[in-house]
């Protein structure tokens, strides 16, 4: 299985295309034998009869606006873009069978400023059917016999298998830490509208995130840069700190209650050996108490969730019910079913989550969250995508998120640490989680 994985890092690639001891045609070159040579078993792209003459192309129109001078800071990145972004040139299909003239629509914020910076399309990544549950082909690089998460399946696929070094996704519960974990790159979710979410078939206008993957968190901060706004990477006067120190390792916390216990064994044994880890290296690691109401808050994010969903499809399901899956149905028959009383409270279940989280960080004296990025490995078979469980209270909160490779299971399949920051905080997350990655290399 290792010809499958590649380790394609956006920080190396960029700056030497940059410092001219890399050729962006041979870059290209090197994709598009990845793709030839592993696409059949893996599938996280949706085919595209002319890849290669459109890359050349926009690679020639590229290396022009080099040439004058312009600032290109992700010149010649390949990227893969989630099937649910709309994209100049291809149509939005959102794994659907749906006319994809319903769905298609302009571009936004997210792929409108990669362009700007100099990065390359690779095309559209595979999604499950409108980011829920319904999967797509994709398999897994590292065991084509399990699952490599969702709903970004293709995104967190195409990383891994060196395709591209960074694909964008969207998370509404789990789908961009958890894909991360199984397909053993980074995947990160900034804070709640900290991206602008227009120019996407939405979900969940009130949980929806955007994010990327890469292989890495140099990777990842390079990329956050230049693609989240207002980013300052260099502010060490960021709102919160609690526990560290100014040049002090970061107070990790972990949640001492019923949350934990979603895990399997084999995610609570990588767990438990990467907090050992985390410890001999020096972080100082707290138990607490803090989402002690693990089930209401699951309940209040599954029915907010699936009101919004139900809303965002409802002229297109009573007049197209029959193009929609099994999953996709259920879920807009449950959101039917969720009154205006309950998804009120779902909504300010969101605040009061956030705040709850944010006051037993100060009290405690809590940096960073750190849990499992899923609870185990990547199941085995395609048709399930596994469990967003372990991600849903920080998505429903919308505080910062990020998977770190941690450890792998007796199979040899990756798993993840995920880290969750405070609000806002999203710089000194990353600028943590990149020491933390050091150790757990």
């Amino acid at each position: 299985m290792e010809k499958y994985i590649n380790s394609c890092r956006l920080n190396s690639l960029s700056d030497g295309l940059k410092e001219g001891e890399e050729d962006l045609s041979e870059i290209i070159d090197e994709s598009l034998n990845r793709i030839e040579n592993c696409e059949e078993k893996i599938e996280a792209l949706l085919p595209e009869q002319n890849r290669e003459k459109r890359l050349r192309r926009q690679a020639d129109k590229l290396q022009r606006r080099a040439e004058a001078g312009e600032d290109l800071p992700l010149y010649g990145v390949l990227t893969g873009i989630k099937d649910i972004f709309h994209l100049q040139g291809f149509f939005t299909r959102a794994g659907s069978s749906l006319d994809p003239e319903l769905l298609t629509g302009e571009e936004g914020y997210i792929v409108k400023k990669i362009r700007q910076a100099g990065g390359l399309m690779l095309g559209k990544t595979v999604t499950t059917e409108f980011a829920y549950f319904a999967p797509g082909p994709t398999r897994n690089p590292h065991n084509f016999d399990h699952t490599p998460g969702g709903s970004s399946s293709g995104s967190a696929a195409a990383v891994a298998a060196g395709y591209c070094p960074l694909a964008l996704g969207t998370q509404t519960v789990g789908s961009i830490i958890r894909p991360a974990s199984y397909c053993g790159v980074a995947g990160f979710k900034p804070t709640y509208d900290r991206i602008p979410r227009e120019g996407l078939l939405p979900f969940s206008s009130s949980a929806d995130h955007i994010g990327f993957f890469t292989r890495d968190v140099s990777g990842m901060r390079k990329a956050s840069a230049v693609l989240v706004p207002g980013w300052e990477e260099d502010n060490e006067d960021l709102e919160y700190s609690p526990g560290a120190e100014k040049g002090k390792k970061p107070v990790l916390g972990v949640p001492a209650d019923a949350y934990l216990e979603q895990a399997d064994n084999e995610g609570l044994r990588n767990f438990a050996e990467t907090k050992k880890e985390l410890e001999q290296a020096g972080y100082p690691i707290k138990k607490t108490e803090s989402l002690s109401d693990i089930a209401g808050i699951n309940r209040a994010h599954r029915q907010l969730v699936a009101f919004e969903f139900a809303e965002v499809h409802r002229d297109w399901y009573e007049e197209y019910s029959d193009h929609y899956r099994q999953g996709s149905i259920q879920l807009i028959e449950k959101g039917r079913a969720v009154s205006s009383a309950d998804y009120q409270r779902a909504q300010k279940s969101q605040q009061r989550t956030r705040k709850n989280l944010h006051e037993k960080m100060k009290t405690a004296g809590i940096d960073i969250w750190i849990s499992p990025a899923a609870p185990g490995p990547a199941p085995e078979g395609i048709d399930d995508t596994g469990n967003p469980v372990m991600n849903l209270p920080w998505t429903h909160a919308g505080l910062p998120a990020i998977s770190l490779p941690a450890g792998g299971s007796d199979e040899g399949l990756p798993m993840g640490l995920q880290l969750a920051g405070y609000a806002g905080g999203d710089e000194k997350l990353l600028a943590w989680a990149a020491d933390i990655e050091k150790i757990l290399l």
